[in-house]
């Protein structure tokens, strides 16, 4: 039992904070019950995004609503503040916080004090001093973007049909992708299927007509599956005459035309970056320890170095790895992220009892990659699958690793269904700006033509 009150503050709502406040529920049960304990977990959104599957959710295979789970229905014990952390003194234990209210109120930000730390902002998407990549490029880190890719590359097609301008044509058909990590061909791979499979009702659309590009800095893409598979993924994407173009940099973006280190020019509407993530801004913006890279500094308890009553994992903890050599430290991935979060609430409630402390130990299994329906890659427990098998592997492993059962049984009945019928080809763009029909009836400019493209990839 908690001696005293405990107020824990969870910042971050991603996997590690949703995870790490799910298992202090658990753990703090009697305490919550008593008073003794609160957990305030603050978040941007009030949902956690099961990453794995937003390749899947821009393809159409899985409903957008079934990648993301709300936090208040899995957080039922928890108070949940739709906000974000812009500052953090823990020497005075505050908080400083910046939520739909202030904004409203005009105060600009709000304090709030707490006696348990738990940071886990995540990553946020690195860019770089690239021309035009501000205005013209689309991230795939959210459900929001996953979701107006999809509706982008609809919308391509469809100005490809109808127009008769053989450049805008060209450039509407040509689609560029920068980063070979999983994100990058994961999303390039699958909302290629779906385009392939959609022009099947284009009268003058057809698959070959499309340009797909993969542009990766370094040699070999999906370094997470090993270098044969690594090297079996450029094959078969090649073989559905995707351009994969390996040591080669975006140079610009500028003027929708992707320029490339290598001289190559693609006039283009579509530019996806998913060139790597760095830590959130958040951390610089606290009084905690910071390693080279600006990850929090953690011991393999995942307590903060050099600090007491604050903890951190996932990507924005350097966590050593006790698994391997003396310096190496876990990388930051979904596998990883769930099973500190298990262990780093165990240990809070460890702490708050007086218990001694676990270490955290995993010793990293494999990863898996879709590539398109039917396709993928894996590496496992030192096993190698190709294919189906792959591809099956894949989504039994994230069907397992969904939270709560409610989202495994629709995720799995729309797998289900999505083998019975056809796939859904419709851009529903128009969600992204539902009053523009109603300015334009008001007499007023609407803000956004329906023609025109998403935000932020224009």
């Amino acid at each position: 039992m908690v001696k005293e009150r405990a107020r824990i503050l969870v910042v971050g709502g991603g996997y590690v904070g949703m995870y790490t406040a799910l298992r202090l529920q658990r753990k703090l049960q009697e305490e919550l019950k008593r008073g003794r304990a609160e957990i305030t977990v603050v978040t941007p959104d009030p949902y956690m995004t099961y990453q794995p599957f937003l390749p899947e959710a821009a393809a159409g295979s899985i409903s957008p609503r079934h990648v993301v789970v709300p936090l208040r229905r899995v957080l039922d014990r928890c108070r949940i503040v739709v906000g974000e952390a812009i500052a953090i003194d823990h020497a005075k234990r505050t908080a400083t916080l910046r939520t739909l209210a202030t904004e409203e109120e005009g105060t600009g930000a709000q304090q709030l004090t707490y006696d348990e730390l738990v940071l886990a902002p995540g990553s946020v998407s690195r860019t770089l001093p690239i021309p035009g990549l501000a205005e013209h490029a689309i991230g795939f880190k959210t459900v929001e973007e996953a979701i107006g890719l999809r509706n982008h590359v609809i919308e391509q097609m469809d100005i490809a049909s109808s127009t008769r301008d053989p450049a805008i044509r060209d450039a509407a058909l040509t689609f560029v992708f920068v980063g070979g990590g999983y994100a990058g061909v994961e999303a390039l791979a699958e909302l290629e299927d779906m385009a392939r499979y959609a022009s099947r009702y284009y009268h003058n659309v057809k698959a070959e007509d499309m340009k797909w590009i993969l542009v990766e800095a370094s040699g070999r893409i999906l370094p997470e599956v090993g270098e044969e598979m690594g090297k079996y993924t450029v094959t078969q994407l090649r073989r559905r005459n995707i351009d994969v173009r390996l040591e080669t940099r975006l140079d610009s973006c500028a003027d929708r035309v992707a320029v490339l280190s290598d001289g190559a020019r693609f006039p283009t509407r579509t530019v996806v970056w998913t060139a790597g993530v760095k830590p959130h801004p958040l951390l610089a913006a606290t009084d905690l320890p910071l390693n080279e890279r600006g990850r929090l500094k953690c011991t393999a308890e995942l307590s903060i170095e050099g600090t007491t009553h604050a903890w951190a994992a996932g990507d924005a903890a350097a966590v050593p790895d006790v698994t391997a050599a003396p310096g190496a430290e876990t990388a930051p991935n979904a596998q990883h992220a769930v099973r500190q979060a298990k262990v780093l609430g165990d240990n809070i409630a460890h702490s708050l009892r007086g218990e001694p402390l676990e270490t955290y130990s995993h010793k990293y299994v494999g990863s898996v990659a879709s590539l398109g329906l039917h396709k993928g890659v894996a590496h496992v427990y030192g096993r190698k699958l190709k294919g189906y098998p792959a591809w099956f592997m894949h989504r039994v492993y994230h069907l397992s690793r969904v939270p709560t059962f409610n989202r495994k049984a629709r995720v799995l009945a729309e797998w289900v269904l999505s083998g019975l019928f056809k796939r859904e080809i419709v851009s529903l763009g128009s969600l992204e700006h539902p009053r523009a029909e109603f300015e334009l009836a008001a007499g007023g400019k609407p803000s956004r033509h329906p023609n025109q493209d998403p935000k932020g990839s224009s």
